[in-house]
């Protein structure tokens, strides 16, 4: 299969996996530490400059596990999307310890935003973290990661601007919340054009909605996508399909 654009539109079009009772949201804290609030895990990530055989820019994109996986599984996220926080809290763990840490598949993650405003803000922070650590510490990007989610509140209820980013960093051991301060005010326009071409490569891929995935074999180009907080065995079904293609 030739993986133009007009392909891959279709190709996740007729691919993703009918929404469950998880659901998908489509387009239409406090002076604690968080060093123990990373959903139980320590996930080796690694950065990479390379454009992925699906036509994604790997640049800039924290990616969860081995980079000698077999399988990829892209990651489309916003961090004001409660589904996002329901599948980190409930599925992400499982496919850790049975697919991400025994080397079978690795996870890109792609921060889009969805929700306006605030999404954005989240999105560029996020890349101004990943930024500030991939080259020294870069679990400190996930504590960072799960850290954001635990403080989800209403969507642009202003829980995600700037301000209230850089104070949650505060207790995130690794990553430097001042740091993080003058990236989102000097960063932020030429951050903001990479998150937009994110966001139209993956409405131009038939996403519509957060969470969606992409369970994708570079060598075969076999593909299974899903969408919503679909639970473990759905993860399974669609990796081992691609596996097996």
């Amino acid at each position: 299969m030739s993986f133009d654009e007009p392909s891959r539109r279709a190709f996740l079009a007729g691919s993703v996996v009918a929404v469950g009772a998880g659901g998908a949201y489509y387009l239409t804290r406090s002076d604690e530490s968080h060093d123990d609030e990373s959903h139980g895990l320590s996930p080796e990530f690694h950065a990479s400059d390379e454009t992925s055989t699906l036509g994604v820019e790997l640049a800039g994109k924290p990616i969860m596990g081995s980079p000698e996986a077999p399988i990829d599984l892209y990651y489309w996220t916003d961090f004001q999307c409660p589904f996002c926080a329901q599948f980190e809290r409930e599925t992400l763990p499982d496919l850790v310890r049975e697919y991400v840490d025994p080397g079978r598949i690795r996870v890109v993650f792609v921060t889009v935003p969805f929700f306006g405003g605030d999404s954005m803000t989240a999105a560029v922070a996020s890349r101004c973290v990943w930024e500030q650590v991939q080259e020294t510490e870069r679990s400190a990007y996930w504590n960072w990661h799960a850290a954001v989610f635990d403080e989800q509140g209403e969507k642009n209820s202003g829980w995600a601007a700037a301000d209230n980013l850089v104070e949650y960093t505060r207790s995130v051991s690794g990553v430097d919340a001042d740091a993080l301060a003058t990236c989102l005010d000097e960063r932020r326009s030429t951050y903001e054009e990479e998150i937009d071409a994110n966001a139209a490569q993956a409405r131009s891929f038939g996403i519509s909605g957060t969470p969606a995935f992409l369970a994708f074999d570079p060598e075969t180009e076999a593909g299974e996508a899903l969408a919503g907080a679909q639970p473990i065995d759905r993860f399974e079904e669609a990796i081992e399909a691609v596996e097996d293609a």
